[in-house]
């Protein structure tokens, strides 16, 4: 049990730091990237790759997060001056051609060249060695503080509806269901995080690489997290939230739109090769197939599910996604007597409906703001 927790946190929290980089491009500028999937692919390559020349690990993953920011300087060179979807088309394509051409191109292994096809193996991965007993209570040192700051930026966070109920008494109702909403995430979300901290512990005492992996890995997120939290605060994050309502707007005031849109591609796709990265560790073999254009659709449900222009809803969606499948994939069975293929067909059905009943109740996500999404109309 303690193993699949750590499993679960580190696969939520690769998608959720693959999520980010979606919402920055979609939810705060309004560029359509259907094939974010692109940027993982090369951020996952480029450091599996350095690492195996001997480059260390560190500055493996900061150079796939250049190159995938570089994909994005190509692509918004090529279509960001023309329509929004030809973005769509393009991004799309660019991720499918990227992977065929990994599928069918020789890959510098080590010494030797190797067929993409076969996949790359036995490559280094972060804090993999055991470490002595000190650098461990360390290690869970950093793993409660980290806990602690999640616990309070969840009070804070539900104290701030709160705070917003009192002050505006003319929307009493709307108020009073944002503030019934953020205690119900904020209640599940912390007995998740406890779960995860008690399952990290445990790890981290009696050393697994996967915990130091999840450990890395957290710190990584919130991080991100933090410095994009403060970049959409910024003067620069509202000129991308006035480009995605209307970009004619910022233009007449003077902002160069084309150069802002690139920039959240760039910095988008970066924190996408940097998800592909932690990815890559996580599998600890890669290959082709693992990088399939349904992984961006995947996070554009877990992005639109959350609340698009929210990076805590975005992290929620991640949350919550594979919250269901964990549970639908142990639960479903036994209850339902279909075969392996009919049950997976069935799961995303399922998805699918509840994504249905969400966009007529909740059009905006759980914790997005309608007047976002109908762009001030």
């Amino acid at each position: 049990m303690v193993e699949y927790l750590i499993f679960l946190a580190i696969s939520t929290a690769i998608f959720a730091l693959f999520g980010l980089g979606l919402n920055l491009q979609w939810g705060f500028t309004g560029l359509i990237n259907f094939g974010h999937i692109a940027f993982m692919t090369l951020g996952a390559y480029t450091t599996v790759l350095l690492s195996l020349k001997g480059v260390p690990l560190l500055i493996s993953a900061v150079v796939g997060a250049i190159v995938a920011a570089l994909l994005g300087l190509i692509i918004g060179f090529a279509t960001l001056r023309l329509r929004e979807d030809y973005l769509a088309i393009v991004t799309i394509g660019v991720g499918e051609l990227i992977r065929l051409v990994v599928n069918n191109q020789d890959l510098p292994v080590g010494d030797t060249w190797t067929s993409g096809a076969f996949g790359v193996q036995s490559y280094p991965i972060p804090l993999s060695t055991e470490p002595n007993l000190f650098f461990r209570f360390v290690m869970i040192g950093l793993l409660t503080l980290l806990t602690g700051v999640t616990f309070f930026t969840l009070w804070r966070w539900i104290r701030t509806a709160q705070i917003s109920r009192v002050a505006d008494s003319t929307k009493k109702t709307a108020s009073r269901q944002e503030l019934l909403s953020r205690l119900v995430v904020g209640i599940l979300f912390a007995l998740l995080v406890a779960a995860i901290y008690i399952s990290g512990v445990i790890s981290l005492y009696n050393y697994t690489p996967k915990a130091g992996l999840m450990l890395l890995l957290l710190l990584v997120l919130a991080f991100v997290f933090w410095r994009l939290e403060i970049l959409v605060r910024s003067p620069w994050g509202r000129v991308l939230k006035a480009i995605r309502e209307d970009e004619e707007i910022p233009k007449a005031l003077g902002k160069n739109v084309f150069w802002y849109k690139l920039q959240s591609l760039m910095l988008g796709g970066a924190i996408a090769g940097i998800a592909g990265a932690f990815f890559a560790w996580q599998l600890s073999a890669i290959y082709p197939d693992n990088f399939q254009p349904q992984l961006t659709f995947d996070t554009w449900i877990m992005v639109i599910l959350g609340g698009s222009g929210n990076n805590v809803g975005t992290i929620l969606g991640a949350v919550i996604y594979f919250a269901y499948d964990a549970i639908t994939r142990e639960v479903l069975p036994r209850f339902i007597p279909l075969d392996e293929a009919r049950l997976g067909a069935f799961r995303i059905m399922v998805i699918g409906l509840i994504l249905m009943v969400l966009m007529i109740w909740r059009p905006q996500g759980i914790l997005g703001k309608k007047e976002e999404l109908t762009l001030g109309k």
